[in-house]
Order: C-alpha cells, then structure tokens, then sequence
C-alpha cells in the first residue's frame, strides 16, 4: 500500500517473524505505533461478488462478501500478538468494502490531505482502489477467453 508512506507511516511488505498457525503472514505492518502505542498490521483480500458462497447473501445485502472475508481474515490473524493491531481490508469486485477498511482508508485520505493540503485526496484514494479493481476484473475477464482461441469449438 503506498498510500501510508505517502501519508508519512513508514512500511515493510510481508513483515517476517508475524506468522499465522498456518505460515502466512499479514500483507503489511506500520513501522511506526498507530494507536496505543502498537503498530498496524494489515491483510489485503479481494472476493467475488458472484461466488456461489457469497451469491446469496450479496443478492440480499451489497457489501456482505466483503464483510464475510473480513470476519475470515480477523479469525486467520487472531493468533498475532496482541501487541499489534489487525486491520482487514476486504474488497468485493464489484467495489463494497469492509466497514472498518472504509473507516482505515478514510483516515489515511485524511492524513494525506493534511500532508498535500488537496482536499480531495480521500476521492483519490478510492479512485485507484476502483481502477485497481477493474483492471483486476478486467484481466480475469481477458484470461477467460484465452480458451477460445485454441479450440474453434467454443
């Protein structure tokens, strides 16, 4: 995420040593404290809208996918330290975000408004999340008809 060291919250990537029963590790930790004095890490995951284990429920409700993948990532890295905090940040291909990534990504728009004095920073930053998501879909959507081309069938 560049948006936090251009907001002036210094990173690394994949931070060694915060493993998960499992072997994984968070996407990303703040080298400097967030809240409490503990450092924020964070675990990026991208659902579909349209997967059979999410249809029903974002047929009824948008933004349930997202916020089932959260629920998921929190119990995944439950098993942190509780001297960091976790953030998920679960993002549906067809845009609904996590409420508690909404309220995340709002305040690092927030910091780099107060760092560029451009208030429109926090429309910004959901922009790119927004293109980042359809250029995703559109590469899955151009990957699927790969096929088509080697067999005249189809």
């Amino acid at each position: 995420m560049t948006s936090l060291p251009a907001a002036g919250v210094p990173v690394t990537k994949e931070p060694v040593g915060l493993v998960t029963i499992d072997g994984k590790r968070p996407d990303g930790l703040t080298l400097i404290p967030r809240q409490g004095g503990k450092p924020l890490t964070w675990d990026v995951t991208v659902v579909s809208t349209f997967a059979d284990s999410y249809l029903h429920s974002t047929s009824l409700s948008a933004g349930s996918a997202a916020a089932t993948a959260s629920i998921r990532k929190e119990s995944k890295y439950s098993s942190l330290p509780p001297e960091y905090l976790f953030q998920p940040v679960a993002i549906e291909t067809l845009g609904p975000l996590n409420a508690s990534a909404v309220n995340f990504l709002s305040e690092v728009g927030r910091r780099l408004t107060s760092l560029s004095g451009d208030p429109r920073e926090t429309s910004f930053l959901f922009q790119r999340l927004s293109m980042l998501i359809q250029r995703f879909n559109s590469a899955l959507t151009t990957d699927s008809f790969c096929f088509a081309d080697e067999d005249p069938d189809l």
